[in-house]
């Protein structure tokens, strides 16, 4: 009688502790999906390119991801950068303004010692075929966060036809803008 009611007693313990356990599976799950914030933008062509693409702003404990897909390039390194204003309307993409610099920092290389503007991503390096990929990770810019200096809501992606040299000021010498996406929600 014994072993019945400590094996009925093990089995019950058991039974307890699996539903608890599937009872906290959506809760945790639940908390990741709301704690994740994505924008997700398309890039038109602009200055009479062909260049398009799709960029994606993902935030997750603190940390932004930044993937671009361009296409439509001329093959070799092309600049892009987040401009200040999300208005891609003008035919030459100028209606963004300049490179988003909340911080007054010199034009740079992104992570610089000597200082860059938040909107310095950097070059992406376009195949053959014209098609490129970036993807950057950082706690330096928010989504939605309402931080003037972190916040890129509200800003534009703009790639370049020309290579940043990371010096020219304040533009890098990037060329003409060949594509644009504002960055809204």
């Amino acid at each position: 009688m014994k072993k019945i009611s400590l094996l009925v007693l093990v089995l019950t313990f058991g039974l307890f502790i699996s539903c608890k356990e599937d009872k906290t599976q959506p809760e945790t799950t639940k908390t990741v999906a709301e704690t994740a914030k994505k924008v997700k933008l398309k890039l038109e062509s602009k200055s009479g390119s062909n260049t398009t693409g799709n960029a994606v702003f993902t935030e997750e404990d603190g940390k932004v991801k930044f993937t671009a897909m361009i296409s439509g390039l001329e093959p070799g390194k092309h600049a892009i950068h987040i401009h200040e204003k999300a208005d891609c309307s003008s035919d030459d993409g100028k209606s963004t303004g300049g490179h988003w610099n909340p911080t007054g920092q010199p034009h740079g290389k992104w992570g610089s010692k000597e200082g860059f503007h938040k909107g310095d991503i950097g070059n992406l390096e376009a195949d053959a075929n014209g098609h490129a990929t970036i993807m950057l990770i950082t706690d330096e810019w928010c989504i939605g966060c309402g931080d003037k200096n972190k916040d890129v809501l509200g800003k534009a992606i703009i790639v370049h036809s020309g290579t940043d040299d990371f010096t020219t000021q304040p533009t890098g010498d990037a060329g003409g803008r060949i594509s644009c996406g504002g960055i809204i929600e």
